[in-house]
């Protein structure tokens, strides 16, 4: 089996491909010494320009970029100036953007975070959530899939609910990537996880399983027949109990549940949990994990790593991004110093 660092040493060859929700960050930065006379709220100084960077699915593929894999992303944006300058900021990235699409009906996603005293003061979204079935863009984002899915090692779906995964597009993709033999992993939206049955992996947050097993209790009788009747995961136990399920419900080959200060567990069909203790040194901001998360798994499992490696891999990725202000990404050379570090403290 080969070590972490061999498995890290391999990224640089692989080829993948993202599809899901493109967000725009947008980051205002300033200083607080006052309240506003209008309203109980401070009042925010903006010091500089704004700053830009590439969210939800685009930051699943940054992460991939920084570490060294070919990217294609696919997704759709607005016919706006926001557009413009979020495909420019992943084109210096160096992320292909030929499987981008404009969809006039709806405005490139846009998430403004107000940020002072390194504390978000607040955080303003724009959007409009319409599924791209039937449009002519859903039938641009099919062809290109249909034609270059050869070419790519893995398949990563980045689901933020803002309408570009839905169950028919879902299962077109994952119907060709089966057929393929590709792995397919994805970072889930809670009410969508009936969409994800037989894929490779799903990685959700704490929150985001309860979400869902409060979803699939109410929603899906057969769920209703299984032992698990909460959605309250209290302990490892309680999560444990819920993963084994999940992993059986949806016939899926592993699920990895991240959960935050304490760690995440490792599920894969037929063997025992495995929980894997955290590597964060110092928190920060937890803005993007989840994107860096689905990113080094999935990355690690194309170059050869078993699902117990993958996700250690990307534990140690985790603790490196939540010591970062904003939406962060992780290097080879931070992943490979988190592991040595680690390593010589134990020794």
């Amino acid at each position: 089996m080969s070590s972490l660092k061999e498995i890290i040493g391999k990224f640089k060859n692989k080829n993948i491909l993202v599809i899901g929700d493109i967000i725009l960050d947008q980051h205002v930065k300033g200083s607080v010494s006052r309240i506003s006379p209008e309203a109980p709220v401070p009042v925010v100084l903006q010091e500089g320009h704004p700053s830009y960077a590439p969210g939800g699915a685009a930051n699943v593929a940054n992460n991939l970029r920084t570490l060294g894999a070919q990217v294609a992303l696919v997704g759709r944006v607005g016919a706006d100036a926001e557009s413009g300058i979020l495909l420019s900021e992943l084109r210096k990235k160096k992320i292909s953007t030929r499987a981008v699409f404009t969809d006039e009906s709806v405005p490139t996603i846009l998430k403004t975070r107000i940020v002072a005293h390194q504390q978000q003061v607040v955080r303003l979204d724009r959007e409009k959530i319409l599924p791209v079935s039937g449009q002519k863009v859903y039938k641009k984002i099919l062809s290109f899939i249909h034609n270059n899915i050869n070419v790519f090692d893995a398949v990563i779906i980045s689901d933020y609910g803002k309408g570009m995964i839905n169950a028919p597009l879902l299962e077109e993709v994952c119907c060709l990537a089966k057929a393929k033999k590709k792995i397919i992993t994805v970072d889930p939206k809670d009410d969508h996880f009936g969409y994800y049955r037989e894929v490779t992996a799903i990685t959700p947050n704490k929150k985001e399983t309860e979400n869902a097993i409060r979803n699939l209790l109410i929603t899906q009788p057969d769920w209703r027949d299984l032992s698990l009747n909460t959605d309250r995961l209290s302990n490892l136990d309680d999560v444990a109990k819920a993963g084994e399920q999940l992993i059986k419900y949806l016939r899926l080959e592993s699920l990895v549940i991240t959960l935050g200060e304490n760690g995440m567990c490792l599920f894969e069909h037929g063997k025992k949990a495995v929980h894997i203790h955290t590597r964060a040194k110092e928190v920060f901001d937890v803005t993007g994990a989840g994107d860096t998360v689905i990113s080094v798994f999935t990355l690690s499992l194309s170059a050869g790593a078993s699902k117990l490696q993958s996700a250690d891999l990307a534990n140690y990725a985790a603790g490196v991004v939540v010591g970062k202000m904003g939406t962060a990404t992780v290097t080879r050379e931070e992943l490979l110093h988190a592991i040595h570090e680690e390593k010589t403290e134990h020794t």
